[in-house]
């Protein structure tokens, strides 16, 4: 029921970028400056300040982002007030998740979910944890999974399960022959990274620091921005790796990896986030419920 004039400028004012709103949206560049100008002419005044490459936010503009997170919010609300009317749990349902999460752990649960509530419509987003967060943040997805805690301050956090990340490497490679791993021993190995963002690396870069790794030292010959991609690399031998014990159950049991727990043991919780102030619907309210329980079985399993 909201204009999409509003829409478009909200996403635009949160990116402070027309070419990431686009993204965001779904549109091309074109439409979204369109759409800004259309908003711009109506209220007769600039919302956004161009020059240098730069967009920021004029205080019209300012005036109209404050208006506008109300009425998106409160749009959006009534919208599945209404549908929820009928008693039945559907609708479209936005999911965001990290790419370890997205990869290994969230499609059988959005399979498992789609059979038990026929009427609802997933849909998965995947990207880093840095851009999940910023992607609820903006209400453009209902619910994230990340891989480590949230810096937005205008979003809830909720822990939903524990993830072991360990070494993993070929069973050629020099560490497969250990039970378990100093964090020291890693400089001495080439390593293979995921991508700045992700939070696997940022959780294990604070640990290994936090046991005296001089993250400079180290030797990364690659990195990936994918998961998969980080486990074909490792396998040909050339580095080891860092990563959730869940992404590798496969590889384990097919013998084409091995995996190694650090000492002390690398442990993180992986996390729901929503906003603070949005109201949750009956529909994200049973996905959260279900998939925590989920994951929490998975954790069991593994």
């Amino acid at each position: 029921m909201a204009d999409r004039r509003l829409q478009v400028f909200h996403a635009v004012a949160r990116q402070l970028s027309f070419t990431k709103a686009a993204e965001v949206l779904f549109m091309t560049q074109p439409a979204v400056t369109f759409q800004i100008k259309q908003l711009e002419e109506h209220f007769n005044t600039r919302l956004f300040d161009r020059g240098h490459g730069r967009i920021s936010l004029t205080p019209a503009g300012e005036l109209v982002l404050s208006y506008a997170e109300k009425i998106l919010g409160l749009s959006g609300e009534m919208d599945v007030r209404l549908s929820e009317m009928t008693g039945e749990v559907g609708g479209s349902l936005l999911v965001g998740a990290s790419t370890t999460i997205a990869e290994f752990l969230l499609p059988r649960i959005l399979g498992e979910f789609k059979s038990k509530y026929p009427n609802v419509r997933p849909r998965l987003v995947v990207a880093n944890s840095e851009t999940i967060e910023t992607r609820v943040s903006e209400h453009t997805i209902d619910i994230g999974f990340i891989e480590s805690s949230s810096r937005q301050p205008n979003l809830q956090t909720e822990i939903c399960c524990e993830d072991e990340l360990q070494v993993i490497c070929s069973p050629k490679f020099p560490l497969a022959r250990l039970k378990e791993i100093a964090p020291q021993i890693l400089i001495e190995h080439p390593f293979v990274s995921r991508e700045p963002g992700s939070g696997t690396r940022e959780f294990a870069e604070v640990y290994l620091r936090k046991h005296g790794v001089d993250i400079d030292h180290m030797q990364p010959v690659m990195e990936m921005g994918s998961p998969l991609a980080l486990l074909e690399v490792v396998e040909t031998g050339l580095g080891y790796a860092i990563a959730s014990r869940t992404s590798v159950m496969k590889s384990l049991r097919l013998g084409d990896l091995v995996s190694i727990p650090l000492k002390p043991r690398l442990i993180r919780k992986l996390s729901m986030v929503y906003p603070k102030e949005k109201f949750r619907s009956r529909l994200v309210t049973a996905f959260v419920d279900f998939a925590t329980d989920r994951l929490k079985e998975c954790k069991t399993k593994s």
